[in-house]
């Protein structure tokens, strides 16, 4: 039975504060998940998230309808967060979220996803395809990201 682990890092020209602020706020899940896995929070919103939040969402994956729901286990603003699956078709998905201040206007977003697969040993036959869509939604979700704080830039200077 394996515990698999995905690492993502990437670097944004904005402050720690500004992307911690952003990743905290839920809503933001929705613009940075790509849009052919019609992810849905269902809980009310804003939602305030701390340590013991419980958020339910909805998505699809390949057309199939999929429930999640998770809670954040740990809360350290502005350094770091941890979500955990409570319900998702995966047996484990912990997902730790790192905000390092590489200067006042630079900020290191990490991301570390421990997870195992269902039916395991078997469902890590299928390990390949999981990661390739992993992969393609982390690289979604860094485009996306580095794109919203690009327009804002944008913005702030007009």
């Amino acid at each position: 039975m394996a515990e698999h682990i995905l690492i993502r890092s990437f670097d944004l020209d904005r402050p720690r504060k500004e992307v911690f602020e952003f990743f905290a706020d839920a809503g933001n899940l929705e613009l940075i998940t790509p849009p052919e896995l019609n992810f849905r929070i269902l809980s009310d919103q804003p939602i305030n998230i701390r340590q013991g939040t419980l958020i339910d969402y909805k998505l699809r994956l390949r057309g199939i309808p999929i429930a999640w729901k998770t809670e954040i286990s740990v809360w350290n603003p502005p350094y770091s967060f941890t979500d955990r699956a409570l319900k998702s078709p995966y047996r484990q998905w912990i997902h730790r979220h790192n905000f390092t201040e590489l200067s006042e206007n630079r900020t290191r977003i990490e991301d570390e996803v421990r997870y195992r697969l269902p039916l395991e040993p078997l469902g890590d036959l299928f390990y390949w395809l999981v990661r390739r869509e992993l992969d393609h939604i982390f690289d979604y979700r860094e485009k996306t990201v580095a794109e919203f704080f690009a327009e804002k830039s944008i913005e702030n200077n007009e």
